[in-house]
């Protein structure tokens, strides 16, 4: 394929991606209401009885149930987008490793749902926890917005962070990475993890970040594992 054919390619699996998430999205609209009501539960157990989440404008609550809509959306149309992932790096591979596109999609799918878990029952309560006692001298007026643009970043962005294996696995059958070299440059990579967690992480505490950033490097060592398991092959030199 040329350049341009490429670009095509990308183009047509990108509309495919966009039309899946709108489809999750119309899905997820009616259940909005239920669906953010489930994600404040992180910090609606810490309120005091009879208080909740505020809001500021009058279309606020409206913006927030699209914004819940398309991020649920997102996680219903997971299982399209990879397949759709799958279709575009599939013709750089062999006839023997296309046949994998069930095992490809249901591993990447089951990653990234429970990155999002992950993020939703264990890495985002401590982050709503520790900020509570930092202001609990203080009355709280905690809006919708600034809450779900929190839990949003730290769900959607574990449920990315959660793909480092599968992204290892393609770079390694790509020949770019192998599993010596990951392992040469692990220091490296656990700055870099630090790193993205303490982006990912609203918080600046260490042991917070720490929740965040050792899966992660849990991740890295999986993906040294699959990339020395199904790495391409470098020929022998004699």
């Amino acid at each position: 394929m040329t350049l341009i054919e490429h670009l095509e390619e990308l183009r047509a699996r990108l509309m495919w991606s966009i039309v899946a998430v709108f489809v999750g999205f119309l899905l997820c609209w009616y259940w909005a209401q239920p669906i953010f009501a489930w994600m404040a539960m992180p910090i609606t157990q810490f309120l005091p009885a009879g208080e909740k989440l505020a809001f500021t404008g009058l279309v606020d609550p409206f913006m927030l149930y699209m914004k819940v809509a398309l991020l649920a959306g997102v996680f219903v149309a997971s299982p399209v987008v990879l397949w759709q992932f799958w279709l575009f790096v599939s013709p750089a591979l062999y006839r023997h490793e296309r046949r994998l596109v069930v095992p490809f999609v249901t591993l990447t799918t089951v990653f990234f749902l429970s990155g999002g878990y992950f993020g939703y029952k264990v890495a985002f309560p401590m982050v709503v926890k520790f900020l509570l006692s930092v202001g609990k001298d203080f009355r709280q007026v905690i809006t919708i917005n600034e809450y779900f643009a929190m839990a949003s970043k730290v769900i959607l962005g574990l449920g990315l962070v959660f793909e480092l294996p599968v992204l290892i696995m393609v770079l390694a059958r790509f020949g770019i990475v192998t599993a010596k070299l990951l392992l040469k440059y692990f220091r490296f990579a656990v700055l870099i993890i630090f790193i993205i967690a303490a982006i990912i992480t609203p918080t600046p505490d260490i042991p917070t970040q720490c929740v965040f950033a050792l899966p992660m490097i849990g991740l890295y060592l999986l993906g040294v594992l699959v990339a020395w398991l199904f790495g391409k092959k470098r020929p022998v030199e004699e």
